[in-house]
């Protein structure tokens, strides 16, 4: 009886196989795509190379606090902090990270470093071309994690010159 049932589950098998055999191939679009995702379509969740953000004053958000280095399992990111001055406001907070490094060749994006921050400071981008020949090339500074400051639109601008 065994045999039979066996046989039977290697013709199911081999039916779907056929069945697809002759179905046209999908493929994703992704290297030939249009526009800066070139065909690649995310996941609401995916985790991709992080972004330090942004306050809506354009202030840094990170107040190195260190939470996130601590919360890192394979210990790739290194903080150096520094404290704000009256002259020079980097963060709205007393200190900024001076220095906030992410080693890439470790990160393992479990996304702990997310969760671990207090302001919302670090997240998950949709940057997903990470691959380098150069181990170098895969330290990302605080410069390229930072998320660069909108400009106002023009309405604003206007009624900001009009008031002053």
């Amino acid at each position: 009886m065994s045999i039979v049932r066996d046989a039977a589950a290697i013709a199911k098998g081999m039916s779907i196989t056929l069945k697809e055999m002759f179905q046209p191939t999908e493929v994703e679009n992704y290297p030939d795509g249009k526009g800066p995702m070139r065909g690649a379509q995310f996941q609401e969740r995916f985790r991709g190379k992080h972004q330090l953000q942004r306050d809506e004053n354009g202030l840094e958000k990170c107040v190195a606090c260190f939470l996130c280095a601590a919360a890192c399992p394979s210990n790739c990111i290194y903080i150096e902090a520094a404290e704000n001055t009256a002259e020079t406001r980097i963060s709205s907070a007393e200190r900024y990270a001076k220095v906030y490094n992410i080693d890439y060749n470790r990160c393992i994006f479990c996304g702990y470093c997310v969760e671990a921050c207090p302001t919302d400071a670090i997240t998950h981008g949709h940057g997903f071309e990470l691959a380098s020949l150069n181990a170098t090339s895969l330290v990302m500074r605080k410069e390229d994690l930072l998320v660069s400051i909108k400009p106002l639109p023009a309405a604003a601008n206007g009624m900001a010159e009009s008031h002053v």
